[in-house]
């Protein structure tokens, strides 16, 4: 393959995922982080998605060409790769094919859009293809669907003084359980995994109610009202005027 051709040697030094986390925790809560390896060469671009993986709270590592990312991939483990196609050195479909042997999951970042381009991309096995321009939510969402597919996704998260089963889908504040309803449990995961970032409502509707906002506010307000005044976080969850609101943290 040229550039990306690797020696035998290289090979036999590569370390298995689990060799390379071994010992890697998350705080004091005693279970890996996951890492994201972000291959961008846009630094503008690479900045943002970083800023926004590590608020969603993941590890995240950027690299702007396809030699640097093939050097991290040799350095470290990764739970998903954030591949932009069109990179210095070795671009992305070349890279993908470095990438295939290790069974590390792939999301494609272009600005090719062409169904060719897209079809050539889930082919070669990437997991999903992102066109730019995209927005930040988007971007988390399919991130978060990925690494549920490969079983990948933290059962425990913990923000503040609220810890949050995803596999009970229970809520304890301080060590006491908070009572939540469906929709505001789903509402506060929404948040929590989208820290900063402001969220419109009908952003929010869509991706909690799941049908077509028609601009009447009441149901997310209320709810927002509710789920927040429940987990006291009345001051954290901040209205954003004419959009909506934001978790601010």
């Amino acid at each position: 393959m040229g550039m990306m051709k690797e020696s035998a040697g290289r090979r036999r030094n590569r370390k298995s995922p689990d060799e390379k986390n071994k010992g890697k925790t998350r705080g004091n809560r005693g279970s890996r982080m996951i890492r994201i390896l972000v291959v961008e060469d846009e630094q503008a671009i690479s900045n943002l998605i970083a800023v926004n993986l590590r608020g969603a709270g993941y590890l995240c590592d950027c690299v702007y060409d396809g030699m640097a990312a093939a050097d991290a991939l040799d350095a470290a483990s990764y739970d998903l790769i954030l591949l932009d196609v069109m990179l210095p050195k070795v671009d992305g479909y070349e890279l993908m094919s470095y990438i295939a042997p290790l069974g590390i999951p792939v999301i494609f970042l272009t600005a090719k859009a062409s169904v060719a381009d897209r079809v050539r991309g889930l082919r070669m096995g990437a997991d999903d293809y992102l066109t730019k321009p995209f927005e930040v939510i988007e971007l988390l969402a399919r991130v978060e669907t990925v690494l549920r597919r490969y079983h990948k996704t933290e059962q425990i998260l913990t923000e503040g003084d609220l810890v949050i089963d995803t596999a009970s889908r229970t809520v304890k504040k301080n060590g006491e359980p908070v009572y939540l309803t469906k929709k505001e449990y789903e509402l506060l995961l929404l948040f929590v995994r989208n820290k900063n970032i402001a969220l419109y409502r009908e952003t929010i509707y869509e991706r909690i109610w799941g049908g077509e906002y028609m601009g009447d506010s009441r149901t997310v307000d209320l709810h927002v009202q509710r789920m927040r005044k429940k987990v006291g976080w009345e001051d954290r969850i901040v209205t954003v005027y004419k959009i909506g609101y934001r978790l601010e943290g």
